[in-house]
């Protein structure tokens, strides 16, 4: 074989297998980048549902920002309020403390209201 073809081919060898490791490790990387996010979004989502379940107790119409941050440890303060905003509350203030409603239940929380103007 002539030098010049030889070089071509251990050339095209190394090429080979450079491109076939660095797919491999690419295929690594995002296996494992997916897996992270999926748990992130695991995460989110079952924060939003505890949220749901505290605000929707039968009992109570609204809590207070405070308890749910007790329920829901591990966030900070804005991201919980991001969280509660996708699980579909709607925050008010009463008695200069944070209150967060379920915007289902909001007709709920005003004829309580009424009922008790009433009596």
């Amino acid at each position: 074989m002539s030098p010049e073809v030889l070089s071509v081919i251990s050339s095209l060898a190394g090429v080979l297998v450079g491109g076939g490791i660095s797919f491999l490790l690419q295929r690594n990387q995002l296996r494992n980048a997916y897996k992270i996010k999926i748990e992130e979004l695991k995460t989110e989502h079952m924060a939003e549902r505890t949220a749901r379940y505290y605000l929707s107790h039968k009992g109570y119409t609204d809590r207070k920002f405070e308890t749910i941050k007790k329920g829901l440890g591990g966030f900070d303060d804005d991201e919980l309020r991001r969280i509660l905003v996708r699980a579909g509350a709607i925050r008010s203030y009463r008695d200069d403390e944070e209150w967060w409603t379920l915007l289902e239940r909001l007709p709920e929380k005003i004829e309580k209201k009424r009922s008790k103007a009433e009596s």
